[in-house]
């Protein structure tokens, strides 16, 4: 169940907030190849797993910007925002991949609410996004993100 935020200034009460952890999501390669296909990566570590097993990692991996693209759907599970008339993603402000993440492993979502301050017409936060592995020793991307929240 996520964690609700009703407005601007019930926003601005969740800096400091740990907002948990989401479930489990199976990276399938199905999911790689119609990233692929999106953006026009065929990369052989992606889309081949006769090569990739192979490779330096055994098998095929996740584009490291379908991971982080994953972000979104997953913060869903984490924070329901409701009472702002507009949000914007601003961008990001650092992203990291230390790990990569094999095709059949499961990913999750922490998510903590870093800061958030007032902006012309609502508030913009900062958020730091860690994808876990399950089972891995490193996460798979670790993502500074900026919302902004309009009234």
């Amino acid at each position: 169940m996520p964690i609700s935020a009703h407005g601007l200034d019930e926003l601005k009460a969740l800096a400091g907030t740990d907002l948990g952890r989401t479930g489990w999501l199976e990276i399938t390669q199905e999911r790689v190849n119609a990233f692929a296909d999106a953006t026009g990566d065929h990369q052989w570590i992606h889309t081949d797993a006769e090569r990739a097993a192979d490779g330096p990692f055994g098998g095929p991996i996740a584009h490291g910007y379908l991971t982080l693209s994953l972000v979104i759907p997953l913060f869903n599970e984490l924070l329901e925002i409701s009472g702002v008339s507009m949000n914007v993603n601003y961008g990001l402000d650092r992203v990291r991949f230390p790990s990569p993440v094999r095709v059949g492993a499961r990913i999750r979502l922490a998510g903590f609410v870093d800061a958030v301050e007032e902006v012309s017409g609502g508030v913009q936060s900062h958020l730091t996004f860690t994808v876990e592995i399950d089972g891995g020793a490193k996460p798979a991307c670790v993502a500074r993100a900026v919302y902004r929240h309009y009234a």
